[in-house]
C-alpha cells in the first residue's frame, strides 16, 4: 500500500494554490477541469519533496465558495527546515501565525501552527 493524497474542498482555489505555492513552498503539480461535475482538482507537492507519491488535492466545487470543516477534522502536519522563514512569507501576505513558535510537549523540537484561506490548521515542526 501506498498514501496517495489528501483532499481538501476549497472556496477560492486560485488563493488556496497561492498560499500553499508561496507561503509553504509547494508546486502545483496538475489541475484539471470536469465541467461535466462541475469541479476542479489542483494537487500539489511540497518542492523540498517532490519524489513522494503523497499530494495534497484541492477539490474546488463551482459556485461553492465556504464549507464547514466540522469537529472531525484535526491538521495537516509538515517538518519545515525554518518556521521562522515560513512567518516572514506569512508577513509578506499580511498573515500570521496561528500559535506559536513554540515547544513540542517534550521540549525537543520548535513547532507552530497556521491556517490556510478555508480555515484548515496546518502544523509545521521543525526540522533538528
Amino acid at each position: 500500500m501506498k498514501y496517495l493524497h489528501t483532499m481538501l474542498r476549497v472556496g477560492d482555489l486560485d488563493k488556496s494554490i497561492q498560499f500553499y505555492c508561496e507561503i509553504l513552498n509547494f508546486e502545483l503539480i496538475r489541475r484539471c477541469d470536469f465541467p461535466e461535475g462541475q469541479f476542479t482538482l489542483a494537487f500539489l507537492k511540497a518542492k523540498s519533496d517532490l519524489e513522494s507519491t503523497a499530494e495534497l488535492e484541492l477539490t474546488y466545487n463551482w459556485g461553492v465558495n465556504k464549507y464547514e470543516i466540522g469537529t472531525g477534522y484535526g491538521h495537516l502536519a509538515y517538518q519545515v527546515d525554518s518556521i521562522d522563514e515560513i512567518k516572514n512569507r506569512l508577513n509578506q501576505f499580511n498573515l500570521q501565525l496561528s500559535w506559536g513558535p513554540g515547544k513540542t510537549p517534550n521540549g525537543k523540537q520548535k513547532m507552530a501552527f497556521l491556517m490556510d484561506p478555508d480555515g484548515y490548521k496546518i502544523e509545521l515542526l521543525e526540522s533538528f
